[in-house]
């Protein structure tokens, strides 16, 4: 059975719980922080589109949905994660998100298209495993090198989750560190 701690807290679906599936598959953000996230850009999200990379059950791209989001892209290369997230979606507005199946790394690039296509900016949201998982040592210097490379004219804002005891740089390629929110164990660097 499949616990639910996460939920929607603002917007349309305030209150709505998420489910979560296996914590070993996916982290989910924490409340606390998503708040901030969503109150620091509180004006910004109302028909605005976002990309979220790692997504797992999903809870930041629902979260702007809820919130007047006209679409929310949702990368994750998980299975049984994408079973979580789409049970998810459909409890909310399916018509507005598109599951992207794969590795975020690659994947990223047929969104772009899509938003170059439709000449069309998003929030790029980057919450990859923490470096403390094996294999994922050097997940953040990845996040780096693919952010230098996302073409600015698609680019609304970029949010990056992490481990508080990791700081990324001020500048990222053509993107500038605005502020970085410490929420315990976990931040968001935020580069525009």
């Amino acid at each position: 059975m499949q616990k639910s701690n996460i939920k929607i807290i603002g917007g349309k679906y305030r209150g709505k719980k998420l489910f979560m599936g296996d914590k070993e598959i996916t982290r989910s953000t924490k409340n606390i922080l998503k708040e901030s996230v969503f109150n620091t850009l509180q004006w910004e999200v109302d028909d605005s589109i976002w990309v979220e990379m790692f997504s797992g059950v999903g809870s930041i791209g629902l979260e702007a949905i809820s919130r007047g989001a006209k679409k929310a892209y949702f990368i994750e290369k998980d299975p049984d994660a994408i079973k979580v997230l789409k049970k998810n979606i459909d409890s909310m507005e399916p018509e507005k998100c598109e599951i992207v199946l794969g590795d975020a790394f690659e994947r990223v690039w047929d969104i772009i298209d899509d938003l170059k296509y439709n000449k069309e900016k998003a929030f790029f949201y980057f919450d990859p495993p923490f470096a403390i998982r094996e294999g994922y040592e050097d997940i953040y210097k990845r996040v780096e090198d693919l952010i230098k490379t996302l073409p600015k004219i698609n680019v609304e804002k970029i949010l990056i989750e992490h481990q508080s005891d990791y700081e990324f740089p001020d500048r990222i390629g053509k993107y500038e560190k605005i502020k970085t929110r410490k929420f315990g164990k976990s931040s968001v660097s935020y580069y525009q």
